[in-house]
């Protein structure tokens, strides 16, 4: 539903309290009525005490709570129930009943009522108050027009500065704003002056008439009705007669949505040199595109906020800092828009403003999909291509950036803050976001299409093993369950999968089980793990500067977390000759460490280990690296991500030993496929082996209990799934390995 295009809300504020604003909607209201035509006054002031009840002289009112507890739509019939009728034959809505009471309403069931009135009424005064809360905000968004109310004072018109900044950073229209100069006299400031500060002509001017003004409000008798001849009557008369002769009629046709239109365009001669965009900038450009560029460029000029927006390391880290120079820009662009480009409708103008807001201080169309829960990966091929993954599956985003030089800014806005660097010198860099999120970005000469972005999303929910269970069928509750275990007994784990299947999340997940009395050392590119212990130092590698100087690699992280008195070490991705080192530390008294790995099989995890160990330079024999695998590494989980975009453990395996020069891995879990259902889906089950690993078996000789049925097909995965929920926090210091195996369902 939507306000009927036949009538008009005029919404009335002002910007300090003592400026007359009540007093003027009721008294405008009641003159419209001069029109005869049907209208209703609603009062919205959520600090009123019910002064509209007041200055009517009603005594019983319907107020808001009674027009929002209907669900349905109003009917003529309903209207007896939910607003009272002034004997002038003014329809009314109160706040509140009373002082005592406080205006408390849902803003959309306000909204949808009241555009369901607006089929009735040709004209709907509201007054919003001065404290602009979501219901008064929700009205500004529907109204026709909004009536500002001022006094030629000094304070006052200092406040209602504030309040039109306000409202430019709310992207309200500069048109839709409209002033009205109550209290006019001799001794107030000249109204040429307050125009100039305004910048635009008063809509109204009513003269100051305190004999007349406050015996009307002491009577409860309005005094267009009581002194319909008195100047200050006569001036409402007036506002009426102008808001009616083209005004309201006039703003309606500009909210309508239009074709896009730059207004510079079709006056080409008041565009300067300096603001025209070139002929071959706007070249193969919509219009949509062009009046961005141009705010961009208009955006610019002003030196101030090109400095704050130049210098992204300024205050990265100050939010306070960051919203005052986000309000400062937004209300800058609104007033650009406003006088840059015509024919825009509301929500399209919004629309504008909030793209090239995230373009100049944020980071631009990539902002609404970071916002929205469903992309968990953005790929950006050159700035007018952006694909996003939802779940699993990979598609093209209508959202794009306006020029390649808006892209590289998004880019330098992200590295900048974290000491990183990105030219033509050092084309590619690894960074993440505020909030975890991976990035990967690459630049001419090498990317050649224009820069590439990658953003792996970081769920701001964190992943637990219900989730593999119960969610997305990814594995069993038996599976999650011998995992955990795993953890619990210090065995060594590497996480083996394709680029984009899940195995940081998987790690993130798994580190959960570890006790939050040990000290944990985390080392990545990129931090991207997200470790809920108390005990944990989370460290990350360091390129070089651009001197060529000062690089600290993954390598250089492992030996120092080495002295750091470390108990487990998390590696978040072996790529290089770190392997080695992070083997020798498996191997020498930190049980218990995790890592991931690019491998598509635990076959091909445990080449790869022994071909990242050999880019270490030491030099070591083929079967001395197998045998450092083999009594390093004690679980290798391989985890993919399939043809229909689900990602699935394939397979747990254990590592039993090295037979001459080959390392032997057990199965303990596998998924076996089925084939596709009719959505296209992978269907299949997971299996256990049935062998029970030689580590298990010495911890129940060591008095642990494992459930008995978690290595047989046939065993309740319901049981081992409650038992991995309760699991899901950090262990205790009290907690032992052996009461959490016979809490996972013992015999």
């Amino acid at each position: 539903m939507a306000v009927h295009p036949n009538s008009n809300i005029i919404a009335v504020t002002g910007g300090k309290g003592g400026v007359g604003k009540s007093v003027f909607a009721a008294n405008l209201a009641l003159s419209f009525l001069e029109l005869k035509t049907p209208t209703l006054l609603i009062d919205m002031d959520a600090q009123s005490c019910g002064d509209q009840n007041m200055i009517l002289g009603l005594k019983e009112v319907k107020t808001l709570a009674d027009l929002t507890q209907y669900s349905g739509s109003l009917a003529p019939q309903m209207f007896a129930s939910v607003m009272t009728q002034h004997p002038k034959g003014l329809s009314f809505i109160a706040a509140v009943k009373s002082r005592d009471e406080v205006l408390s309403v849902n803003p959309e069931n306000a909204i949808k009522q009241i555009e369901a009135l607006s089929n009735f009424y040709r004209f709907i005064v509201i007054d919003i108050g001065s404290n602009l809360g979501p219901l008064q905000m929700s009205v500004i968004e529907k109204a026709t027009i909004l009536l500002c109310v001022t006094t030629p004072e000094v304070l006052a018109i200092n406040q209602t500065m504030r309040l039109v900044n306000d409202m430019m950073v709310a992207t309200v229209p500069s048109d839709m704003i409209q002033f009205i100069l109550n209290k006019t006299g001799p001794s107030g400031l000249a109204t040429e002056g307050i125009e100039k500060t305004f910048r635009k002509q008063m809509i109204g001017s009513i003269p100051q008439d305190d004999l007349t003004a406050t015996g009307s409000v002491q009577r409860s008798n309005p005094f267009v009705i009581a002194a319909p001849q008195a100047p200050i009557s006569k001036a409402h008369a007036d506002i009426v007669r102008r808001l009616t002769g083209g005004v309201l009629q006039a703003l309606k046709a500009q909210a309508r949505p239009q074709q896009l239109k730059f207004a510079r365009d079709a006056a080409p001669e008041a565009q300067s040199a300096s603001a025209r965009p070139s002929s071959n900038s706007n070249k193969n450009v919509d219009s949509r595109t062009a009046i961005k560029m141009s705010l961009h460029a208009e955006l610019l000029k002003d030196s101030d906020l090109r400095k704050s927006m130049g210098d992204t390391t300024a205050f990265g880290n100050d939010p306070e800092k960051e919203r005052a120079l986000l309000l400062k820009t937004t209300a800058v662009i609104s007033k650009i828009i406003d006088r840059e480009a015509a024919g825009l409708g509301r929500e399209e103008r919004s629309a504008i403003i909030e793209e090239v807001v995230n373009e100049a201080v944020g980071l631009g169309p990539l902002e609404a999909l970071l916002a929205d829960p469903a992309v968990t990966e953005i790929m950006v091929n050159g700035p007018k291509k952006i694909f996003v993954e939802k779940k699993g599956i990979v598609q093209t985003s209508p959202i794009t950036f306006t020029s390649e030089e808006s892209l590289m800014n998004v880019i330098k806005r992200i590295v900048d803050p974290l000491g990183r660097q990105i030219n033509e010198s050092s084309p590619y860099v690894d960074a993440r976001l505020r909030d975890g999120s991976r990035v990967n970005a690459i630049i001419r000469p090498l990317a050649i299409d224009g820069a590439s972005v990658t953003i792996r999303k970081f769920s701001k929910k964190a992943v637990t093993p219900d989730n593999y269970v119960k969610d997305w069928g990814a594995a069993t509750g038996n599976m999650m369950e011998f995992l955990k275990i795993c953890v619990q007994l210090h065995r060594n784990i590497i996480i083996s999968g394709g680029t984009g299947s899940g195995k940081t999340t998987l790690l993130n997940t798994l580190s959960s089980f570890i006790p939050s009395n040990e000290r944990v050392i985390t080392i990545e590119d990129a931090a991207e793990l997200q470790l809920k212990q108390e005990h944990v130092v989370r460290l990350e590698s360091r390129p070089t500067n651009m001197e060529g100087k000062g690089q600290v690699s993954i390598r250089d992280l492992v030996k120092n977390a080495l002295r750091m008195r470390p108990e487990r070490i998390i590696v978040g991705e072996c790529r290089d000759g770190a392997a080695l080192d992070m083997l020798s530390a498996m191997s020498t008294g930190h049980d218990g460490s995790m890592t991931t790995l690019h491998a598509n099989s635990p076959k091909e995890a445990i080449s790869r280990l022994e071909t990242l160990c050999l880019m270490a330079g030491m030099d070591l024999p083929a079967k001395a690296i197998r045998e450092q695998i083999a009594n390093a590494v004690n679980v290798i989980v391989q985890i993919s991500r399939l043809s229909d975009g689900t990602r699935k453990i394939m397979s747990i395996k254990v590592v039993e030993g090295i037979q001459g020069d080959v390392v032997t891995l057990q199965d303990v879990f596998d998924f076996k496929r089925k084939g596709v259902d009719a959505n296209r889906k992978i269907t299949g089950s997971f299996a256990a082996s049935g062998l029970v690993p030689r580590f298990i078996q010495e911890s129940q000789q060591n008095g642990n209990t494992v459930p008995t049925g978690l290595f047989t097909n046939e065993a309740s995965n319901a049981a081992a799934a409650a038992a991995v929920s309760a699991a899901a926090k950090p262990t205790t210091p009290t907690q032992t390995v052996t009461t959490s195996l016979k809490k996972a369902g013992g015999s």
